[in-house]
């Protein structure tokens, strides 16, 4: 998985975010072993404290559990997969969307760009 932080929002947050993008893309398929939190903590250049809330979080979420002493795995509930895909999509079609506003463009001139898009 590849790390990437910016100062925008808590790093821990950042985290649960690519977490989250890996499993709905597949990176990380259900039933797949996450690494430990030092081993991840240490492969995002993160403090195991941060690291270890992110992963609490997702857990709270539902997006992966822990079987003691074996270790934490993405969920096997594919409703819960397919719900936060739609957030992620929901929230990547409001940013589009707002900078598509900013620049000026109507609703029609941005279907029309997302068609001419889809052609080519």
């Amino acid at each position: 998985m590849e790390w990437k932080f910016n100062g925008g929002a808590p790093i821990y947050t950042q985290i649960v975010d690519a977490v989250k993008l890996a499993i709905v893309s597949g990176e990380l398929p259900p039933g797949a072993r996450l690494q430990g939190v030092r081993e991840l903590a240490l492969e995002a250049g993160v403090n195991p404290n941060t690291m270890q809330r992110a992963l609490s979080e997702l857990e709270r979420e539902g997006l992966v559990y822990s079987v003691r002493t074996a270790g934490r795995y993405v969920t096997g509930d594919d409703a819960a997969i397919q719900e936060v895909r739609r957030e992620l999509a929901g929230g990547y079609a409001a940013a589009f969307l707002t900078a598509m506003e900013r620049l000026g463009m109507k609703k029609s001139e941005i279907i029309k760009l997302l068609e001419a898009d889809k052609e080519e």
